[in-house]
């Protein structure tokens, strides 16, 4: 066991109380610099990459799938199909449905043909004939059963065929007059509806049989394949999950006294520990004007606590380098 003297034990305890009085004045110093003296300032984010959860607009039995995860795609690409068969019937039934409307109404528009107008009013003079005869064979029997030379069966009959004629003559005039005047302009009207959603109907189901092809919306990179070909898949269900490479942000937070030195357009440095020495350039691109509680994702906990303000980096990555969720740092020269 060592003994030290009074004398050194003082000595010690004023070093040690030195030291702490040197590191607390150190400390004040830099919490109470003002941040507009400083030349840059460090900021700890996350990069954030976009995603695109594709899927078919409607639902089907996949029948092809194109690509692995980790493929690189370009837009347009043809990622998927479904089995068209149901869509293409519906597409055929949808047709022919749009053609018999179309008739029908091309038949009320122009009328009738004037054939079958002459053929109308052949029908009239046939039925004039037939009422001609009636009323002599009536007369006749009415003269006959006053003689008592005929029965009252006969004489029923005659009266009823004369009823009978006259009501056909009349029905073969109507059609006449019908078929002279043309459609009515509300049953033309009735029938360009019913033609007009027969059309929609076609449009909509030739929709459906291209929307049973996936196609990729932009350029990126195959993230995930959720299904596989035989999947029966219901409309809006994802199949594949697509990254964009371009453009890619980092996601950042300012703390309050921070606020007023960053505006958007400042040039930014992101650094990763992958390559600490070649860092990654960029410019704030949004600050949001409203605060939060810091997340549980930013790296430094002394700010875990406080409240901050999002800001979003755009980052400048030619060769793909940067990784959804990888930790970055952030430094932004001040003044400029």
């Amino acid at each position: 066991m060592i003994h030290l003297t009074q004398k050194e034990k003082y000595f010690i305890f004023t070093g040690i109380t030195g030291l702490a009085l040197i590191g607390g004045l150190y400390l004040l110093i830099l919490l109470w610099i003002p941040s507009h003296k400083q030349d840059h300032l460090v900021l700890y984010g996350n990069v954030n990459i976009r995603q695109v959860d594709l899927s078919f607009r409607v639902g089907g039995r996949i029948e092809k799938m194109f690509f692995e995860e980790g493929d690189e795609v370009k837009q347009g690409d043809l990622l998927a199909i479904l089995d068209k068969a149901p869509f293409e019937a519906d597409f055929a039934a949808a047709k022919e449905t749009l053609a018999e409307k179309t008739a029908n109404f091309l038949r009320f528009k122009h009328g009738n043909r004037p054939q079958e107008i002459e053929g109308d009013r052949a029908l009239v003079r046939e039925r004039q004939a037939a009422l001609e005869i009636s009323e002599i064979t009536f007369e006749r029997e009415k003269e006959e059963i006053s003689s008592g030379a005929t029965s009252k069966q006969g004489y029923d009959m005659a009266l009823a065929r004369l009823k009978q004629d006259k009501a056909l003559l009349q029905k073969a005039k109507e059609d006449l007059s019908l078929a002279e005047e043309g459609s009515r302009q509300e049953d033309i009207e009735a029938t360009r509806a019913i033609m007009e959603t027969a059309r929609a109907r076609l449009e909509s189901a030739k929709i459906n049989l291209e929307d049973t092809k996936l196609h990729a919306p932009a350029e990126g990179i195959i993230m995930t394949r959720v299904a596989e070909p035989a999947t029966v898949v219901g409309p809006q269900f994802t199949v594949y999950t697509l990254t964009l490479p371009s453009p890619v942000w980092v996601r950042a937070y300012l703390m309050e006294p921070e606020l007023g030195l960053v505006k958007p357009g400042m040039e930014v440095f992101v650094f990763t520990d992958t390559h600490p020495d070649k860092p990654f350039k960029g410019q704030v691109g949004f600050i949001s004007p409203q605060a939060e509680f810091t997340p549980k994702t930013v790296e430094t906990t002394e700010l875990r606590t406080e409240l901050v303000y999002r800001i979003r980096v755009t980052v400048d990555d030619p060769k793909g380098q940067l990784r959804q969720g990888m930790p970055v740092t952030l430094k932004i020269k001040l003044g400029n």
